[in-house]
């Protein structure tokens, strides 16, 4: 089959691997129908240092189920199936807490034997954990809102929950990213009075808007804080959701936060010196929280408002290539030419 290799810096591949197989009574195989490419994908497109063998990638994907071992009982051949970033056994004491990413059993595709997403076929380890059956057809037109399942819609509502988002919650969300675009959705359902979305481009900040945001803020830094601080009466935000990962975006989370609020990051920390000192965090009695999503805790949740069409989390892909052509979807996504690419095999 073919599958998607990193093999360093800005080299995507798309190269012939051999076809998953179950090698586990608990696996199953799932056929791609779709996949993406996330924000943090590019973490590794920027940095990865040459690596001769490549290594997969990619960790959002939906698809059918072709083949399933002897003790898998929630899924079968021909389920539609979400697998979210994360496998995990659904029975150890974090998985029934809700943190799946947590799994005493699980793990993270593309880690040891487990292939990644942006392939033709995955082996999903600890199916009947993982995977979550929907009575779609792979050709239904919810196919991309089912895919943010798998990820970035369940971390925007992960960053959410985390900060304890509610009614009478005033909120901002930290980048214009998918992530930060479905935080906002996600703040919004959770009843917030005001979300200030922070974010410089304007089709996706549009979005932003449709999805929920009551204000943008288009500036950055001092000026950006100031302005947030201007539009919360002086006193910035309850919640702030930080979807982006980098320091700057982190500076601004304290920057605009209320005392007493919270921060919520579910951006991936590409830092290890975040100030959480007297003058940052602890004077103003701010909460520090958030971390990679136990998507699969949420999709019960969420997957109601998306069958039903009430909501439709998957505008946020707005560029759709085949397999063949993922490294042109790394590209676009790192140019700021696309907000998330969905891919088909």
């Amino acid at each position: 089959m073919r599958a998607t290799y990193l093999y360093g810096a800005g080299d995507v591949r798309v190269i012939d691997v051999p076809d998953p197989i179950v090698k586990e009574p608990t696996d199953a195989i799932v056929r791609v129908v779709r996949a993406c490419v996330c924000g943090s994908d590019l973490h590794p497109y920027h940095s990865m240092p040459a690596t001769p063998g490549g290594t997969s990638i990619g960790h959002e994907f939906v698809g059918i189920v072709e083949d399933a071992g002897a003790e898998v009982r929630s899924v079968k051949a021909g389920d539609f199936v979400i697998a979210p970033f994360a496998w995990s056994d659904g029975t150890c004491d974090f998985c029934r807490e809700g943190l799946q990413t947590s799994c005493r059993h699980g793990g993270f595709w593309n880690s040891g034997e487990v292939g990644g997403g942006q392939a033709e076929a995955v082996r999903v380890p600890l199916a009947d954990g993982t995977l979550v059956a929907v009575p779609v057809e792979e050709n239904s037109p919810l196919v991309p809102s089912l895919l943010t399942l798998s990820d970035v819609y369940g971390t925007g509502y992960h960053a959410a929950i985390k900060a304890h988002v509610g009614p009478r919650t005033t909120v901002t969300v930290v980048g214009d990213g998918a992530v930060g675009l479905l935080a906002v959705l996600a703040a919004r359902q959770l009843g917030a009075e005001q979300i200030i979305l922070m974010g410089r481009h304007a089709a996706r900040t549009d979005l932003g808007r449709e999805f929920g945001a009551s204000e943008v803020v288009a500036e950055r830094g001092e000026e950006g804080i100031a302005r947030v601080r201007e539009l919360t009466g002086g006193d910035g935000t309850h919640v702030v959701l930080e979807a982006v990962g980098h320091m700057p975006a982190y500076d601004q989370a304290v920057g605009v936060v209320r005392a007493g609020g919270v921060i919520s990051r579910v951006g991936v920390p590409q830092y290890d010196d975040a100030p959480v000192g007297f003058s940052s965090l602890f004077g103003p009695n701010i909460t520090l929280t958030g971390g990679p999503a136990p998507a699969r805790a949420y999709i019960e949740t969420l997957l109601p408002g998306v069958l039903d069409g009430s909501v439709n989390p998957g505008r946020v892909f707005d560029l759709e290539l085949p397999l063949a052509g993922i490294a042109d979807a790394y590209r676009a996504m790192d140019n700021r030419e696309a907000l998330k690419v969905i891919i088909r095999p």
